[in-house]
């Protein structure tokens, strides 16, 4: 196993380790380890104290090569109480991945903890209890082996999937950690550590089998109502699909103690 998903190799440079090979192609990175490098990035522009990156909104322009990567940073729209950022991860000379992100003022005094439900989920399993979605089912490496997965019994299957989303999109559920940190000797920031699996949500949600057909999402939305405690987050996620081809992957984040945001990405969804 490597040692972290991506190596320092200059300033605002970094190379990518095998761990950040993704499902679909061994040339091209899965989409949570770039994602959480350019929310590292965004942080650590004009930096504030005061404030907290509370959303990132990334756009995947094309798959991210396993090689070099660089990211350059500019102030949108500065403030106090709110700052917008936006981001560019550039690879062999292209644009591969745009991201923007708010970060926004911290309370000075009491404000109430109002979550979406579901209240504190279940203790953590000690190895996974039910069958993953069947891109987690082929044999592991780079980006999946990097992370501990816990999956939880599904109701429905893959076979069973398209006839369960008549009445709703069925829900998956997958507690995450990763084994390896984002860079070496380095404590990622709870923004980045969200970002690095909440792209699995559309793995994790999935109604389809990846043998008969393709679900890549083109971006990545996450807002978090309050910062992730515990190195384990938990993804609720489900999947609608329409006819035309296109998906939307939802995941309500959580921790131990309950839900912290949510995620959402768009899809291309087509046959194999």
């Amino acid at each position: 196993m490597e040692n972290a998903f991506y190596e320092p190799v200059g300033q605002d440079t970094f190379a990518a380790t095998k761990a950040t090979v993704g499902p679909w192609s061994p040339d091209a990175q899965h989409g949570g380890p770039p994602s959480a490098l350019v929310a590292r990035a965004l942080e650590r522009h004009a930096p504030d104290d005061r404030q907290r990156l509370a959303r990132v909104a990334v756009d995947i322009l094309r798959p991210v090569p396993v090689g070099k990567v660089s990211i350059r940073v500019r102030m949108v729209r500065p403030g106090r109480r709110v700052a917008l950022l936006e981001a560019v991860m550039e690879a062999d000379g292209q644009e591969v991945l745009h991201a923007r992100g708010w970060r926004i003022e911290r309370p000075a005094g009491d404000v109430p903890d109002i979550t979406d439900g579901g209240g504190r989920p279940e203790p953590i399993p000690a190895d996974s209890d039910g069958l993953p979605p069947q891109i987690f089912r082929q044999e592991r490496h780079g980006y999946l082996a990097s992370i501990d997965w816990r999956f939880r019994p599904a109701q429905f299957t893959e076979a069973t999937g398209p006839r369960a989303t008549e009445v709703g999109a069925p829900v998956r559920a997958a507690w995450t950690r990763p084994l390896i940190p984002l860079l070496p000797d380095e404590e990622p920031s709870a923004m980045s550590r969200t970002l690095l699996v909440a792209d699995s949500g559309s793995g994790v949600g999935t109604a389809l089998p990846a043998s008969a057909f393709i679900f890549v999402n083109v971006d990545l939305t996450v807002a978090l109502s309050r910062d992730p405690v515990g190195e384990w987050l938990l993804l609720e996620s489900s999947t609608m699909i329409g006819s035309d081809g296109t998906g939307l992957a939802m995941t309500r984040l959580r921790d131990p103690l309950g839900a912290f945001g949510r995620g959402m990405q768009t899809l291309l969804v087509a046959p194999r």
